[in-house]
């Protein structure tokens, strides 16, 4: 009876020491990656300071996300310049995308023209809760704009 006894109170710690080595070992990361096109639909720029170029002014823009020909999302958002040299400007730019499992949200800091954005995954909704990684977005403001979003949950 003892024996019996003492071999469960083994088997019993043996399991508790197992399950708590895993405690602190994350879980395997979901990736999920999106390509995308992006269709702009309405957009406006705000000239907020001193006429033409300065601190403060905004581009505000929406858009459709389309992936195999057909709606995926919607979102939009904002870019406002907080540095000036020159003709060289830069935005902090802040985006939200909707989709049908969640929200993602991301924002990053961009140089007026640039080839490419790369933007910061910062959180979301849904599926997407506590989502991060890297957006890519290519050919900005033209037809042809595309992301690449690689996100991790």
């Amino acid at each position: 009876m003892r024996f019996a006894a003492a071999s469960l109170a083994a088997v019993a710690v043996g399991v508790w020491a197992v399950d708590s080595a895993n405690a602190g070992t994350p879980e395997r990361e979901r990736v999920e990656v999106l390509e995308l096109k992006v269709r702009n639909d309405q957009y406006t720029a705000a000239d907020l300071g001193p006429a033409g170029p300065s601190l403060g002014d905004m581009d505000v823009y929406s858009g459709t996300a389309v992936r195999d020909g057909r709606s995926v999302g919607r979102g939009g958002g904002s870019c406002q310049v907080i540095h000036v040299e020159g003709e060289e400007l830069t935005s902090q730019c802040l985006i939200t995308m909707e989709m049908e499992q969640g929200s993602l949200t991301m924002q990053s800091l961009w140089t007026k023209g640039a080839a490419s954005l790369d933007m910061a995954i910062t959180g979301g909704t849904g599926v997407y809760r506590g989502a991060r990684g890297i957006a890519r977005f290519w050919d900005i403001a033209t037809p042809n704009e595309r992301a690449r979003l690689e996100i991790l949950s």
